[in-house]
């Protein structure tokens, strides 16, 4: 705990040479963990953090980045916090940045027009980061919006190739090739699609990947149907597939939309899969729960966070790195889908 310099109950806050007394170790070991250096042994590491609680010590963040010239803070601008992608994408770049001695100074944009983003970019400024994620999709980012991140370190997840700056996403266009393929594999005629927001640069390739599958199978595109990611936009989906009684298989474009679509098909007498096969994506947390499990496309928003804070760390502290690309999904079968009634 913290010590008294007298008798005359004056509180001091504890100092680095005495968390230095109490590990055991010089005050500049100490030092250098405070200021996230690796080239301390891990043994002393936990030596020395552990000090530290005892003793309440806190660094001082301002004296630091005085010294060292960095922060040890990322921005992140980040659009549909609710949105599960970018949920447990930012889940696991606040893990990552911890794991690296980097706090997180979250600014969502709710405004996608220009005024909202250099709003978003201002606001981080002012909050002196050493670098900035840039979490959003490509339909909602213009080359005039990252024009403006200029002087500072940038890592840009999930929104196409149109910028100059290091970037990594979900190969999509595996994605939903794999959950098409694998519906015409079981001897599916033809996959009907529930796709996403047309201003959804996840959703065009997604549709764009399910079409060409098919085309490259020789088999009938059938018009997709249009969806916003909800699973109320998936039960009305499901309610017209419900009237073809040609569709016996369906790819929906996220686990939400499949989960309202499985809903309106049951109801209208079209079990899932005794009648239609149905393939999400996403493979949410509960799509083992739905009824029946979802046949689903898993994506590793675990791996785009971390290489994402990884990438952007890299550059902070001018280290030399190869940008991963593409993330691979899987395909995750489940009992929604089958080989189609005879």
């Amino acid at each position: 705990m913290a010590e008294r310099a007298d008798d005359s109950r004056v509180w001091r806050a504890p100092s680095i040479i005495d968390v230095a007394r109490e590990a055991g170790v010089s005050a500049q070991t100490v030092s250098r963990v405070a200021n996230g250096m690796d080239i301390v042994r891990p043994a002393t590491r936990e030596k020395v953090l552990a000090a530290m609680d005892r003793l309440g010590y806190r660094p001082n963040s301002a004296a630091r980045a005085l010294k060292s010239g960095r922060f040890r803070t990322l921005g992140v601008i980040m659009s549909g916090l609710s949105s599960y992608g970018n949920m447990h994408t930012l889940e696991a770049v606040a893990n990552e940045a911890a794991k690296q001695g980097y706090s997180l100074a979250l600014t969502p944009l709710w405004t996608i027009a220009q005024a909202g983003f250099t709003g978003a970019f201002a606001r981080l400024a002012d909050q002196a980061v050493d670098g900035v994620l840039v979490v959003l999709e490509a339909h909602e980012l213009q080359d005039s919006d990252l024009a403006q991140i200029t002087g500072i370190p940038a890592v840009v997840v999930t929104a196409g190739d149109s910028h100059p700056y290091p970037s990594i996403d979900i190969d999509q266009v595996q994605g939903a090739r794999l959950a098409t393929e694998h519906l015409l594999e079981l001897g599916h005629e033809t996959v009907w699609h529930i796709r996403g927001p047309e201003n959804s640069y996840s959703a065009e390739d997604r549709a764009n990947s399910w079409a060409d599958t098919l085309r490259a199978h020789g088999r009938i595109v059938p018009p997709a149907l249009q969806g916003d990611w909800s699973t109320a936009s998936g039960y009305a989906a499901g309610q017209r597939l419900a009237a073809e009684p040609d569709a016996t298989a369906v790819f929906a474009a996220n686990d939400e939309m499949a989960l309202g679509a499985m809903r309106a098909l049951s109801e209208a007498g079209r079990p899932v899969p005794g009648s239609v096969s149905v393939v999400g994506f996403d493979d949410m947390d509960m799509a083992a729960d739905f009824q029946p499990p979802l046949t689903t496309i898993h994506q590793y928003f675990d791996r785009v966070g971390t290489a994402a804070v990884g990438m952007l760390i890299d550059q902070i502290e001018k280290r030399r790195f190869t940008p991963p690309g593409l993330v691979a999904t899987a395909l995750v079968t489940r009992e929604s889908t089958a080989p189609p009634a005879r």
